[in-house]
């Protein structure tokens, strides 16, 4: 028997090979999770309304209203939009793996893939999404403010939408502020990357995270051929 944790949390599996969706639900039903799943885009956006999942795991190749589109639009619904979303596809090209991160998504992960490694991603991705609970941690750095325990970023007072990954790349350089960071050492920090398998992740991250901070991501300072740097000015 598998062992629960303490609080269920809600996966929603998306693909329209049942194959494959019975294959990614078997793997995190072991894992403890408990799994919800999709066969096209538009049950998918049905049931992420309905169920609130806690993350999505999101095949991209579906007839009529593809993984790409289905990212696009829960990324634009406040709603939605910080919930953590990992690619699972057979398209393993850099271009598609860009574009998929580039349109909101977390992770990615190519077909066929690892059960074991599938699960390993997915609990980084919920651990990225989690406040701090023992840390009353609140950064303030002029008009921007990082609220961490509440998981909140504020630009003048209002409210900036960020998923889980931009929240933890923007507190990790904030925490370091005035340092350097490479783009492996953030690999290894904020995705959980033993092995360094693509830098342009981080820089994918970076330039979503800097659009959506508007005029705060003059604290974002990117250092050539090195990687960035949170700067307090």
């Amino acid at each position: 028997m598998v062992a629960k944790p303490h609080d269920i949390v809600k996966i929603l599996v998306v693909d329209d090979e049942q194959d494959a969706v019975d294959l990614v639900a078997f793997n995190l039903k072991q894992a403890g999770f408990q799994v919800i799943t999709a066969e096209n885009g538009a049950e998918a956006l049905d049931k992420v309304h309905k169920h609130q999942p806690d993350l999505i795991v999101l095949d991209i190749m579906m007839p009529e209203l593809d993984g790409l589109e289905v990212c696009k639009l829960l990324r634009r619904d406040p709603a939605t939009a910080g919930i953590p979303l990992l690619m699972l596809t057979a398209k393993a090209t850099e271009v598609d793996r860009v574009l998929g991160l580039e349109l909101g998504a977390d992770d990615y992960v190519t077909k066929p893939f690892s059960p074991r490694e599938l699960v390993l991603r997915v609990r980084k991705l919920l651990a990225r999404g989690k406040p701090k609970e023992d840390r009353s941690e609140r950064l303030v750095f002029g008009d921007l403010t990082i609220d961490i325990p509440r998981h909140l970023v504020s630009w003048k007072g209002d409210s900036l939408e960020l998923t889980a990954t931009e929240f933890k790349l923007l507190t990790t350089l904030a925490g370091r502020r005035g340092r350097v960071q490479s783009r492996d050492q953030l690999l290894r920090d904020v995705w959980g990357y033993e092995s360094m398998i693509d830098t342009r992740t981080v820089d994918t991250h970076m330039r979503r995270l800097r659009e959506k901070l508007g005029p705060a991501a003059r604290h974002l300072d990117t250092v050539r051929g090195v990687g960035y740097r949170f700067v307090d000015q």
